[in-house]
């Protein structure tokens, strides 16, 4: 079982690789086709969410920086 990684591109996309299930609010699993790399939208603009289209393109700016949250309470 690979370790799972996610990614926040700029401008763009979550990517997650690895070992991931991916569910509705309902818990029902989506079928992934066996695919152990998928991108989620983060942009609201995609035809396939929760799945990134690349319907972002020209319409979606963010500099993903990774910075350090404040401590939990």
């Amino acid at each position: 079982m690979s370790k799972t990684k996610i990614t926040v591109n700029n401008n763009g996309s979550i990517r997650l690789e690895g070992d991931f299930e991916i569910v509705d609010k309902i818990g029902a699993p989506y079928d992934l086709g066996g695919r152990e790399i998928v991108s989620l939208c983060r942009c609201g603009l995609s035809k396939n969410k929760p799945f990134c289209d690349g319907s972002h393109n020209g319409h979606f700016e963010h500099d993903a920086v990774a910075f350090a949250l404040p401590p939990k309470k």
